[in-house]
């Protein structure tokens, strides 16, 4: 079993394609490089999505999350490329990532990335 950081994004059937429902996955240690510095840059990250045909897996999810550990990276595009990451692999119905960067020279930055339309009903977002 990998234990390694790696970019593969695992996949598995919904068990309810029929429904919509909201999966809402919180990461508290997201980890990248500013590109300008090279100090760390600390995270907090928010997934809410409408999965269609399929489920990220969490192992691999955590993999991956652990593969910026050691990249530079502005906070913006980070998430919008986890985002797009995310939807190439399971083409949700909706979903939105959060990023929340912990305070930087005074400053704290909150990025918040959508894929979709919100289904009509559910909650703007999860927990």
């Amino acid at each position: 079993m990998p234990t390694e950081p790696t970019k593969h994004l695992e996949t598995f059937p919904n068990p309810h394609p029929e429904r919509d429902y909201q999966i809402h996955i919180r990461i508290p240690e997201f980890t990248c490089l500013c590109p300008k510095t090279g100090q760390p840059d600390f995270a907090e990250l928010d997934l809410v999505y409408v999965p269609d045909r399929a489920c990220v897996e969490l192992k691999s999810l955590k993999l991956y999350v652990w593969s910026y550990r050691n990249e530079g990276a502005f906070h913006e595009a980070v998430t919008n490329r986890i985002l797009n990451d995310l939807v190439a692999a399971t083409a949700p119905r909706y979903m939105v990532l959060t990023a929340r960067f912990n305070v930087r020279g005074g400053l704290y930055t909150h990025v918040i990335a959508h894929h979709g339309q919100r289904p009509p009903g559910l909650p703007e977002h999860g927990l």
